[in-house]
């Protein structure tokens, strides 16, 4: 008796939550440490320099460093223009790496110290690129990552004119989402973590499932998008938990750190399609008109958003630093 019903569970092929999700959203693995995320097997990989940074203090990834110091000793630069250099390499090296293992694309991101600097990132992201294609990576499988600011997405702008992909990150608010479609930007990581860590410091109360802001906040973003028609690829990123996660199954990407994947392909709960292109279409949704002007008062009226924004540029400047005196250190 006890085989009979116990023989139907071990013939159903159940699938994670994980395999479950990818049927909807493309998986994407969020951190540099790319060894991790062999087994999750991810479509894209994206990284930032607080992740670059955390990996080259792992001894798995100290040859990395070593080939990238060896070589650019030879730069015949010194001072800040030979470190810079070096963590452009480092960066590319990583990315290199990455998409060894990724059959997609990989986000490398420019200095935030950058941010308000339009010339400044598109000549960060032309650099990038190069290197990249040095490499033999074509330039399809590369994303630039900058920050969502006006002057973040006006260099976007240019570098998508030149057939330079992008991904504008540190968003927070749907005018930022709407200005980076009307610049044709290939990809947007609005963040749920952020968002919600924001909330509910601000509330002093949790928030979970639909009702989560920051889940919200892609809600909106993806919704508008669908509506009218725009390219531009939404990918939720900074997660805190699973369920902000299973929320939005049907958004288009979703990058994921390596221990909230682990969590997804450790669990057979079901999971539905939440974000549907067709449903989206039929929502009721007023189309914004951005100029300077509207983008900046509106921006500027949402609190949460303009605290995340500076508050992330600043935190990705400091991992900078932090990466900048490391490599010092080592030169």
């Amino acid at each position: 008796m006890s085989t009979a019903t116990v023989e139907p569970k071990k013939s159903e092929a159940k699938l994670s939550q994980l395999e479950q999700l990818k049927k909807f959203t493309v998986v994407v693995a969020d951190t540099g440490d790319f060894e991790s995320i062999k087994d999750f097997k991810p479509r894209d990989a994206t990284t930032n320099p607080s992740l670059i940074y955390a990996a080259t203090q792992k001894p798995q990834y100290d040859h990395l460093l070593q080939e990238v110091l060896t070589e650019r000793k030879k730069s015949g630069l010194s001072g800040a223009a030979q470190v810079e250099d070096v963590i452009d390499h480092l960066l590319v090296q990583f990315g290199c790496e990455i998409l060894k293992i990724v059959p997609g694309r990989v986000s490398t991101e420019t200095d935030a110290r950058l941010s308000f600097d339009v010339e400044g990132s598109i000549n960060k992201g032309r650099q990038l690129i190069k290197l990249y294609e040095e490499r033999k990576i074509p330039r399809e499988r590369v994303l630039i990552k900058i920050a969502s600011t006006w002057e973040g997405i006006k260099a976007g702008e240019q570098l998508e004119k030149e057939g330079i992909n992008c991904n504008l990150t540190l968003m927070f608010s749907l005018p930022q989402a709407v200005r980076c479609a009307e610049a044709g930007i290939e990809l947007i990581s609005p963040f749920v973590g952020r968002i919600y860590d924001w909330y509910k410091a601000a509330n002093k109360r949790d928030y979970t499932g639909a009702e989560d802001p920051g889940v919200q906040s892609v809600e909106e973003i993806y919704t508008y998008y669908k509506k009218f028609g725009h390219k531009t690829e939404v990918m939720g990123a900074s997660f805190r938990n699973v369920g902000q996660i299973i929320e939005l199954a049907g958004c288009d990407l979703l990058t994921i750190s390596p221990d909230l994947l682990e969590k997804l392909s450790e669990s057979y709960e079901p999971v539905e399609r939440k974000l549907d292109p067709e449903k989206a279409k039929k929502t009721d949704v007023q189309r914004l008109e951005m100029d300077e002007k509207k983008f900046r008062y509106l921006f500027n009226d949402n609190a949460m958003a303009t605290e995340k924004l500076a508050d992330g540029i600043r935190k990705f400047a400091a991992d900078i630093v932090k990466l900048e005196k490391f490599v010092a250190g080592k030169l």
